[in-house]
């Protein structure tokens, strides 16, 4: 039976990935302490994720609740999960800007040196088992603002004004001179030491450099999980702030289960210190007005919201992600979940749930 090992198995991709090999017949060691209840408070517990997977899988997934900014404390998971481990899947994180700010320290700790530890123990532990990494589109900084925008013929939506960005963004978009919130830089530094490890000691390493990831299995708050959370506040008829840019601003939204049919295919045919832009392309991008419409559509409750001109640090106004370079290197992957199947999926997990 192939073996891998998942860090975040608590939270929205982690525990995608967890639970799309499980039934593939794998075991998972599943690494994660609940920091997002830490980070967030009671609304971001993803505790409930991790015993649905111990209920569904008891045999083949074991938890750890380690810290893996705790390298002694890692190196024990790695040590019992064994010598012939398949795959690493390293998705843990503190994964908002704005928090970041606020607790630098456990922001550095848990993406810097959490992902370093992580580098260090698959390198010590199994160096021939491919290593994916979830980074983000946050690497880039403010450098997609720098990209000229429109209104679109509705004024529903920021759209570039030159043609050559209708595919998104690549994966050539600079990383250098702007600013990126405390939260891009640990993220960047990540990223690049993931990519390192890669080519310096010929790890089969990749980076997937995030849009918004999202999904019905998501503890979305208002500082990570736009799309999630935006579909919780209107089903518990609670206003949602909308910060700057007109509420015009454009995501590309991919679906966790699509994320991990793609690291599935990586697995198969690894690489060496790639990256790829991963995200809803084109065709799933969609503005907040556009998804308060949808939403509205769905659950027949009026959107209750309030307009700021503030805009969070570190925010893109307009970003889709090109996923050309991963379509050419794994001609097998492509979307299968639309937008409205996000939306349908994820209203009727909040109904579940509330």
């Amino acid at each position: 039976m192939r073996k891998m090992l998942v860090t975040g198995s608590g939270g929205l991709i982690g525990g995608e990935v967890a639970e799309f090999f499980l039934r593939e017949g794998w075991d998972v060691w599943g690494v994660d302490n609940n920091n997002r209840k830490a980070f967030f408070g009671a609304q971001g517990d993803t505790s409930w994720r991790v015993r649905q997977l111990q209920e569904r899988y008891a045999k083949n997934y074991h938890h750890s609740q380690v810290d893996i900014s705790d390298r002694d404390a890692l190196k024990k998971v790695f040590e019992e999960a064994g010598k012939d481990v398949s795959a690493v899947v390293h998705c843990a994180a503190q994964p908002s800007h704005d928090l970041a700010a606020k607790i630098p320290v456990d922001d550095f700790k848990t993406n810097v040196m959490g992902t370093f530890n992580m580098l260090l123990c698959s390198k010590e532990s199994f160096l021939e088992a491919p290593f994916v990494f979830t980074s983000t589109n946050k690497v880039y900084g403010d450098n997609p603002n720098l990209i000229p925008l429109k209104e679109n013929a509705a004024r529903s939506r920021w759209v570039p004004v030159d043609s050559k960005w209708d595919e998104g963004i690549d994966e050539t978009m600079s990383l250098d001179h702007c600013r990126h919130s405390l939260f891009g830089a640990a993220k960047a530094s990540a990223d690049i030491y993931v990519q390192e490890f890669g080519r310096y000691f010929n790890m089969p390493t990749v980076c997937l450099r995030g849009g918004c990831l999202t999904g019905p299995n998501h503890s979305g708050v208002e500082l990570h999980g736009f799309l999630n959370y935006l579909i919780k506040c209107n089903l518990e008829k609670r206003k949602y702030i909308v910060y700057g840019y007109e509420g015009k601003q454009v995501r590309d939204n991919i679906h966790a289960a699509d994320v991990a049919r793609f690291i599935d295919r990586f697995i198969k045919a690894p690489r060496s210190g790639v990256v790829y832009n991963i995200g809803g392309g084109p065709k799933n991008a969609i503005s907040i007005l556009e998804s308060f419409k949808k939403i509205e559509s769905l659950t027949g409750i009026p959107m209750q919201y309030e307009m700021t001109d503030q805009v969070r640090s570190g925010d893109h106004q307009w970003y889709v992600s090109n996923l050309s370079k991963m379509k050419a290197d794994y001609p097998g992957w492509d979307l299968t979940k639309s937008l409205d199947d996000i939306f349908s999926e994820t209203v009727a997990s909040w109904k579940a749930r509330l």
